[in-house]
């Protein structure tokens, strides 16, 4: 069944609250000073069951202006309200700011009370519903029924609730499938339970037991049990009322503001960019980095507006704006966001969010302002290619785009597939992940490769290739090698480059020996093969051969990559027939003993100890021996 919030909103003293009792039974005024002072403080939260059958959660708001705040802390997760007219005032200022709140929230279905309406006559009872309709004319409300009301007679109260009913079958479903997060509206102790939280569910389902992340902090939770109106449940769905009994954390470490959220699911951040709508009867403009207060979800954040596209915007004009945060913000793209003057504390506008984490933004640049226009406009194909071409190079998997664009995971299935298609995109799926990377940025990777390896071979025409891990910098920065792993063997794939162990060349590289550099290949080889257990330093063998150090360095390194010549450490080479028959008697040495020392070693290969000591450590490397104590055996 379809959950429901309703939402209250008026002016103080014009029966809110006394409405809600009247429909539901219940009072939501609890503290004392409320029911002393005779004026709502807090948000109260009721519920009610209506005629369909249909159990609608409601949340009661203050409505003096000095409790704006507390208001603003319970609207923003309404499907319906309910706009309550004292027939005996009409229209009042928090009346108004209300009604500019609720449309910048983007409330899509109301219905308004006229109380009191055994105070005033039938004239009079016109006159004032006439004063409503002119007022909600360009409003969400411009089509909502008026219903007079007597909260204390009971008069037009079932009517009311009739009609309540009826708007709640055109109310959109929340949706389920997404990450769920609860905003945080209050938090409180009881005994033998410990800390519980309350809030309206905006996204996704919450099951009792679940692994809960509570944010900004990033402290991870566990529900301990869930209650919906009241009653103990198992799940709890988007659009529901929830508290959250939650296992192991104090009261102080929770607050309003907070939000409830699968974990890594959000990602905390200080800027936000934004489409910003000014209120047309603003008292104020917004000039480029105006210092305000903005509430989002039942948060409230200083912030420095920074105009992207223009120096200041008037009552009843929108403009491109990043908000500059004085604290870490939970919101998410698609958001709404309520502003309001630094001082005086007036409502001046809203703003939508179209990047929940971007980077620090400079003014009136093409390409950030069109890509806001796209993310406004709201195709997810659209907004996911654009997206990747700019932040291909962080290369994130699908859940980690979902938290930066606000698409759904099915969105971005269902739309990767067709840009797949196109070309324009690449998948890789490592470590049972899926990246998605646009092949702008693999091009890119691929051209800077390609010519840093003809200058590399020119320059070293006689290396097999640069080295893999100069590479992986130079291109890849700080992203993890598993990636870089699988997007090597990518391009390896086209045929572009060549990988040996931990070389990379291009793939059609191949050394060519000069007749002069052939003769010294053969020299080095020979002198090696001459020491054969007792190997030459390359030093002695340039001094016999010329002068031409480059050169000779430039073979012998040649040598060693192909295997000719092998590296035992940074001063010892052997040749390869020499380094095989060494192996070799190893293993017949092995046949007839158990274990085998640095002095037995030495003396099997007629050598210095300097080289057997080296070759043994090269055979522990390699899992051919086994170091114990002052003995080697067999490894395998």
């Amino acid at each position: 069944m379809q959950n429901i919030i309703i939402g209250t909103a008026g002016h103080i003293d014009h029966g809110k609250t006394t409405l809600i009792k009247a429909m539901t039974g219940r009072e939501t005024d609890r503290l004392m000073e409320e029911k002393e002072r005779g004026i709502s403080i807090e948000l109260g939260f009721t519920y009610f069951d209506l005629p369909s059958g249909r159990r609608a959660g409601i949340v009661d708001v203050p409505g003096h202006e000095k409790f704006i705040k507390n208001m603003l802390a319970g609207i923003g997760g309404i499907d319906l309200v309910i706009l309550v007219i004292a027939a005996d005032e009409g229209i009042m200022p928090q009346t108004q700011e209300h009604l500019n709140i609720l449309n910048l929230l983007k409330v899509k279905t109301g219905i308004i009370a006229l109380t009191k309406c055994d105070m005033v006559d039938e004239e009079w009872l016109e006159m004032v519903a006439e004063e409503i309709r002119e007022t909600i004319s360009d409003t969400f409300l411009y089509n909502a029924p008026i219903i007079p009301v007597s909260s204390t007679k009971k008069l037009g109260i079932d009517e009311l609730i009739k009609y309540i009913d009826k708007l709640t079958i055109e109310v959109e479903n929340r949706d389920n499938t997404k990450p769920f997060r609860l905003p945080i509206d209050r938090v409180f102790t009881i005994t033998g339970f410990g800390t519980v939280v309350t809030g309206t569910l905006v996204e996704g389902t919450l099951n009792d037991e679940d692994t809960i992340m509570i944010y900004p902090h990033g402290i991870e939770a566990k529900v301990r049990s869930l209650q919906v109106h009241d009653v103990k449940v198992d799940k709890a769905e988007a659009g529901q009322r929830v508290a959250v009994n939650i296992s192991n954390l104090k009261k102080q470490q929770l607050s309003r503001g907070d939000v409830l959220a699968a974990v890594n699911s959000l990602q905390p951040t200080m800027m936000l960019d934004c489409k910003i709508t000014v209120l047309s009867d603003s008292p104020f403009s917004i000039r480029n980095r105006e210092r305000v207060h903005i509430y989002h979800g039942t948060s409230e954040i200083l912030a420095r507006i920074v105009l992207l596209d223009q120096e200041e915007l008037l009552p009843g004009e929108q403009g491109y704006a990043q908000l500059r945060l004085e604290e870490k913000s939970m919101a998410k793209i698609m958001d709404n966001i309520i502003i309001r003057f630094y001082s005086p504390m007036v409502t001046i506008g809203g703003a939508i969010v179209l990047d929940a984490n971007p980077p620090k933004r400079k003014r009136y640049k093409d390409e950030v302002l069109k890509e806001l226009k796209l993310i406004e406009e709201g195709n997810p194909k659209d907004i996911l290619l654009h997206f990747l071409k700019v932040h291909s190079i962080d290369f994130m998997t699908i859940g980690e785009i979902n938290k930066k664009t606000g698409i759904s995971i099915g969105d971005i299935e269902k739309n990767y597939n067709l840009l797949i298609e196109e070309k324009s995109i690449n998948k890789f799926i490592i470590g049972g992940e899926v990246y998605l990377i646009h092949v702008d940025l693999i091009n890119n990777i691929i051209d800077k490769m390609k010519s840093y390896l003809e200058c590399f071979h020119k320059n070293y025409p006689l290396k097999p290739g640069a080295s893999k891990e100069e590479i992986r910098s130079r291109f890849f920065g700080k992203i993890k090698i598993k990636i870089v792993e699988e997007l090597l063997r990518y391009i390896e794939g086209t045929g572009i480059i060549k990988i040996n162990e931990e070389t990379i060349a291009l793939g059609n590289f191949t050394i060519l020996l000069t007749e002069k550099q052939k003769s010294i290949a053969q020299l080095i080889e020979d002198e090696f093969i001459k020491g054969n257990f007792n190997p030459p330093r390359f030093e002695e063998i340039v001094q016999k051969g010329g002068k031409d150090i480059k050169e000779y360095s430039q073979v012998f390194e040649a040598l060693v990559g192909w295997g000719k010549i092998i590296k035992i450490n940074e001063e010892i080479y052997f040749h390869e027939s020499s380094y095989n028959n060494i192996i070799k008697m190893l293993y017949e040495y092995f046949e007839s003993h158990q274990e085998i020392n640095v002095a037995n070693f030495r003396d099997l290969l007629g050598t210095s100890r300097r080289f057997a000591i080296a070759l043994l450590e090269n055979f522990d490397q390699k899992k051919i021996t086994k170091r114990k104590g002052d003995i080697r055996v067999l490894q395998h």
